[in-house]
């Protein structure tokens, strides 16, 4: 008998959710309005000490409206980490803007506040200031803030953070998502909180919370007929799928702790091992332990990343690379890039481990043996 497939990150849902989806279900709030999308934005408000949360259809959403809120036109440039997801990028492109691509720290894996700070600086030099800077609070950790908001305040750029991968984590006491002129969160199928689909645009600043919500519902204006006088979006969150994300948030404290407990379970395991490397804890935040990922040395390890890879696929246990970087994609070849080593050596030999929130200790021994059982 084939032993259960152990997934990289399932959603982890009880009977929290279910009896919130099934009250909003019963009430007849289905469509993307009602009494738990109300609560739910509350909720994640309150969470990150933020004045606004708008509940969108996506992640992706949420980071276009944030561009769209931090003046983002055609021919604009924008700097984007080149190590994260697509989306990141794409939603810049959207906008007929530009990405300029930024290398990783290997300190933590997320942008270099240095290179930002020197991108911004020589832009500014030849008058070409770029629009907005995102940020990516990579693998459930934190960007370096305190640089990156200063760099951004000398050269008046805003700063959006995409914290799609990161709720539940910190910068020095304060919490991811709230920082910048808009934050962003996702709750896709696999991060630590889910609503099956969906995603928030968080910020203290009235003007982009006020134009978020008219721009996501098909900006319409509030007259009783359906007036229009700029294209909008329809990307507002469903109540039902509100209704999962208040169970979520209720044990958001519960899953955090289960990621973290499987990151020390790993680094228990597997830590005596050479060539392994896991990706390094920055001394100013806490991260939400997303995901566990580690660099693999293969001269050290005795076999290279795909190689493990392939291993732990036979067994029926899901592990992925690391992300590609942005600049060594096709459909960005044509887009500048500042540096490019850490992050393409980041994603040459990074692996991303099973760490799902209910990941059991047998499962955890089931990953762990079987990347031993590589080299022996």
């Amino acid at each position: 008998m084939t032993d259960a497939r152990i997934y990289l990150s399932p959603p982890d849902v009880s009977g929290i959710e279910r009896k919130l989806l099934l009250e909003a279900f019963d009430s007849n709030w289905v469509a993307p309005v009602g009494p738990d999308l109300d609560a739910f934005e509350a909720q994640v408000a309150g969470l990150l000490g933020v004045r606004h949360a708008v509940a969108l259809s996506s992640g992706t959403a949420a980071l276009h409206l944030a561009l769209v809120a931090a003046g983002v036109r055609r021919g604009d440039t924008v700097l984007v980490p080149s190590f994260t997801f697509a989306a990141t990028a794409n939603a810049v492109m959207y906008l007929g803007a530009r990405p300029i691509f930024l290398d990783s720290t290997p300190e933590s894996w997320n942008v270099d506040p240095g290179l930002v700070a020197g991108e911004l600086r020589d832009r500014a030099v030849r008058g070409q200031v770029p629009r907005a800077v995102v940020t990516v609070d990579m693998y459930g950790q934190c960007a370096d803030y305190e640089p990156l908001l200063e760099a951004c305040d000398r050269y008046g750029v805003a700063l959006i953070e995409d914290a799609a991968e990161a709720l539940g984590a910190s910068y020095r006491g304060r919490p991811a998502g709230s920082f910048g002129l808009a934050g962003v969160l996702s709750f896709n199928g696999n991060k630590i909180v889910t609503t099956g689909g969906g995603g928030m645009l968080v910020t203290d600043d009235d003007r982009v919370a006020a134009q978020t919500r008219h721009l996501a519902t098909q900006a319409r204006e509030p007259v009783a007929h359906y007036e229009h006088r700029t294209v909008g979006y329809n990307y507002r969150l469903s109540n039902l799928l509100a209704a999962v994300g208040r169970g979520q948030v209720q044990r958001l404290d519960d899953l955090v702790a289960a990621r973290a407990a499987t990151a020390r379970y790993y680094r228990a395991a597997l830590g005596d091992l050479p060539g392994l490397t896991f990706m390094p804890v920055a001394e100013y935040g806490k991260p939400n332990w997303w995901l566990t990922c580690l660099l693999v040395d293969a001269g050290e390890f005795g076999a290279d990343r795909d190689r493990i890879l392939a291993h732990l696929a036979t067994l029926n246990i899901e592990a992925r690379p690391t992300w590609k970087p942005m600049h060594l994609q096709p459909v960005f070849r044509d887009c500048a890039m500042r540096g490019g080593e850490v992050s393409a050596d980041l994603f040459r030999r990074g692996l991303c481990l099973p760490s799902g929130s209910a990941l059991t200790d047998d499962d955890r021994q089931r990953v762990a043996d079987a990347v031993r059982a590589v080299i022996r």
